[in-house]
């Protein structure tokens, strides 16, 4: 996969995008990520990209040229060819699992990373493809939410992992929080590892993992059940749990 990053601060990826798994897909050629100034492409000495909103307001707005240049290059840089588009912007839909599944499978993604009061409309109109978002509030800029989808997005990139069950078993992967997880020493601080994941008995490992999942997404983020196409296992697992529940609400 190929990302080219508009950006006024190429510089803040260099920390992020030179570890762990990112650096590890690009070392093994699997990942190929590109940093645009669109600075470069002011057209003017002292290098301005944003000017004040018509209309009045407050704040300064980046003005499309300079935007739309910076995208023109990067195309040809990758030979002309298109790409899917994405502005990083408050008022984007909210980023999950979901698209980070869809977008591992573009060959080519451009990330314009926005900064001040946002940027002129009509990049929007003439090139934007889909518009993200990391969350209902406000950074000072794309590049942290871009770092964020290029990572979700990465772990999902065949090959970038060493297991891909390790990325299906991941929260959100399936659309349930995941289930809890234990590794030595058996006993810490007066706390055990449960002994079903000791049993060796994989069916039942597997079950309680599963309820575990459900329990969890239950707890903290109901709303993920109603998205979720729950299985005939699930559905009955969750009965049990709510029965549970309203016993020892009872009790």
């Amino acid at each position: 996969m190929k990302i080219d990053m508009l950006t006024l601060f190429p510089e803040m990826f260099s920390g992020p995008f030179d570890s762990s798994i990112v650096k590890r897909a690009r070392d093994r050629g699997l990942l190929e990520i590109s940093f645009t100034d669109i600075r470069d492409f002011s057209g003017n000495k002292h290098h301005t990209v944003d000017d004040t909103p018509y209309g009045g307001g407050a704040g300064m707005v980046m003005q499309a040229p300079p935007i739309m240049r910076a995208l023109e290059h990067a195309y040809s840089q990758r030979g002309g060819a298109s790409a899917r588009v994405i502005l990083m912007c408050p008022t984007g839909l909210t980023f999950d699992q979901h698209w980070a599944r869809d977008l591992a499978r573009e060959e080519h993604l451009v990330i314009i990373c926005g900064h001040y009061e946002g940027i002129d409309e009509r990049v929007r109109e003439l090139a934007v493809t889909d518009e993200l978002s990391i969350g209902d509030y406000v950074l000072t800029g794309g590049e942290l939410p871009a770092m964020v989808v290029v990572d979700a997005v990465a772990r999902m990139i065949p090959g970038v992992l060493g297991e891909q069950a390790s990325a299906e078993e991941d929260s959100f992967y399936q659309g349930l929080l995941e289930y809890p997880q234990y590794t030595r020493p058996r006993d810490y601080e007066d706390l055990s590892v449960p002994q079903i994941l000791m049993s060796g008995h994989h069916e039942k490992i597997r079950l309680w993992r599963r309820r575990q999942a459900l329990l969890k997404t239950l707890e903290r983020r109901p709303d993920l059940l109603r998205e979720e196409v729950l299985s005939c296992e699930d559905r009955d697992i969750l009965r049990e749990i709510v029965v549970s529940i309203q016993g020892v609400i009872k009790g």
